[in-house]
């Protein structure tokens, strides 16, 4: 019975096991499709409400849109401060995270550039990295510290590397200190926001509990990630050596590997927010899923 028993436990791991294999598997089928290798550092991207991509080559000082329907890109605005980190609002303007001169901006479809916020209690920021936007209108941030050689006599007058809120009233709140803030992502359906200490080589995550309050942080995985994104079963996406996907629990599910020195950012566009975009280094690559962003 003993004998028994013990090789009907082993039979229902392997089982268990496998099942997990396949729900791994069940995320996506193919490889990821190059698309250009035009840039030199692509990042920041973000889907409007058609499913468009819009992204950085953060050192041509650009703006790019993806077009998931003829699978082209084209140049949507230059000059627009070194842009990083962007998101869409929901009156789709496209607000980003400009580092060359500390500022959150906003930009609208036909172009027009407005500053939302220039600096914290008076000082200018380091340099706003990535950002998620919740149901308010509120602007959750980054604002980690990486020198710019285009930088001219440029002096840090905030001493910390924080994640703050900039208010839909145009207030900002600092809610949390890092060694090195990096990606950010939320869920309003989840309640939860999660943000990476890049160089502590940790991501963290956070309950959202009202308009810019936050629970305690707590450790959510052992990896820092650049960008990050979420699907629809609450699995999270980490960037770095390729893609990396966590289940809700800081479990690894798998990694998908992108022949790029470094994978920066993804988010999920194209028909029903069913496909993966991911930029890495000078180029940019899809992945169609069979998951899709989480609403």
């Amino acid at each position: 019975m003993k004998k028994y028993l013990r090789f009907s436990l082993i039979g229902l791991l392997l089982i268990l096991t496998n099942c997990q294999i396949q729900n791994h598997k069940q995320l996506f089928d193919g490889e990821p499709q190059l698309i250009s290798s035009q840039f030199i550092f692509t990042e920041g991207p973000a889907a409007d409400q058609l499913g468009n991509v819009y992204f950085t080559d953060q050192p041509n000082d650009r703006i790019y849109f993806w077009d998931w329907k003829t699978n082209k890109t084209t140049l949507f605005a230059e000059k627009t401060g070194r842009a990083n980190g962007t998101y869409f609002d929901k009156n789709d303007n496209l607000i980003i995270c400009s580092d060359e001169k500390g500022e959150i901006l906003k930009i609208s479809k036909n172009k027009d550039i407005q500053i939302l916020s220039q600096g914290f209690e008076g000082k200018r920021l380091n340099g706003p990295n990535d950002l998620w936007i919740d149901h308010f209108g509120g602007i959750y941030f980054t604002d980690p510290l990486y020198k710019r050689d285009y930088w001219q006599n440029f002096h840090q007058e905030i001493p910390e590397n924080n994640l703050y809120y900039r208010h839909p009233n145009g207030n900002m709140s600092k809610l949390d200190r890092f060694v090195q803030p990096n990606g950010i992502v939320g869920s309003e359906k989840l309640h939860k926001l999660y943000v990476s200490d890049i160089d502590a080589g940790k991501t963290y995550v956070y309950n959202i509990l009202s308009e810019g309050k936050l629970s305690e942080k707590k450790l959510f995985c052992e990896m820092g990630s650049d960008g990050m994104t979420l699907d629809n079963l609450g699995n999270l996406y980490l960037t770095g050596k390729g893609v990396t996907i966590f289940n809700n629990k800081g479990e690894k599910l798998t990694n998908i590997p992108i022949s790029e020195e470094w994978t920066s950012n993804v988010t999920f566009g194209g028909r029903k927010a069913s496909t993966l975009f991911i930029t890495a280094s000078k180029s940019i690559y899809i992945l169609k899923m069979n998951v899709s962003g989480i609403q």
